[in-house]
């Protein structure tokens, strides 16, 4: 968890870079974009479902309005690192690009560049492991309902387990050559990240910060020397 830690540290230095703060401008405006699009779709399927449920009494058709209401909001948190996944997807490679080029040279010069194909299909991946990861603990989620807080922490654990699979391919794509994380890094760095996406207007920096965290944990792990 320290080297975790001070990779955070070293991302927060990284985000007043002018690279990085454009790449983070385009990433939130096509994250907002995407997110404003994507609630107006739900809300208006909701209302015309509601609508057209004729079958349902009256105070039935209220408490499955109360019930869609509180799946939304239980859910913007997951639609949101939906969203941010595919949008970092795009941006990714450009931000670890930047990030090594300023601190780690010796190793940028090596990397391999990774085109806007292998991005998509990186953030497809990221996508799809985290739909598939959530509806597997979907029951679980429910039945911790009852705790008032374990739903919680049980979703922060699950996918801080999956941001941190996300991160580590994101940055091995460009070192092949290098071996996965271990365990423990690969955990640290996925919870921090995971705990970031919760923290409110914190996590519009989120994925910018988990992809620059990434770029610096693999380094720091290699004693890849800092320039």
């Amino acid at each position: 968890m320290a080297r975790a830690a001070h990779a955070f540290l070293l991302a927060l230095r990284d985000l007043p870079h002018p690279r990085v703060l454009r790449v983070l401008a385009q990433s939130l405006a096509l994250t907002l974009l995407l997110l404003a699009a994507s609630g107006a779709a739900i809300f208006f399927a909701t209302r015309w479902a509601l609508a057209h449920w004729e079958w349902m009494g009256e105070a039935q058709l209220d408490m499955a309005g109360v019930l869609i209401i509180l799946l939304i909001i239980a859910g913007s948190w997951l639609l949101f690192r939906a969203v941010a996944i595919v949008v970092i997807g795009l941006f990714a490679d450009g931000i670890v690009a930047d990030v090594e080029g300023r601190h780690y040279s010796a190793a940028a010069a090596r990397a391999v560049d990774v085109g806007w194909r292998q991005n998509i299909r990186l953030a497809l991946a990221s996508l799809v492991r985290l739909i598939g990861g959530n509806l597997l603990a979907l029951p679980v989620y429910i039945l911790l309902l009852v705790t008032g807080i374990g739903t919680p922490i049980f979703a922060l654990l699950v996918n801080a387990l999956l941001l941190g699979r996300d991160l580590e391919a994101m940055v091995l794509a460009r070192h092949p050559d290098r071996p996965r994380f271990d365990r423990s890094a690969r955990w640290s760095l996925g919870l921090l990240s995971a705990a970031s996406f919760v923290v409110p207007v914190a996590n519009l920096l989120a994925p910018i910060l988990s992809a620059a965290m990434a770029v610096h944990m693999l380094h720091l792990g290699k004693g890849d020397p800092e320039t």
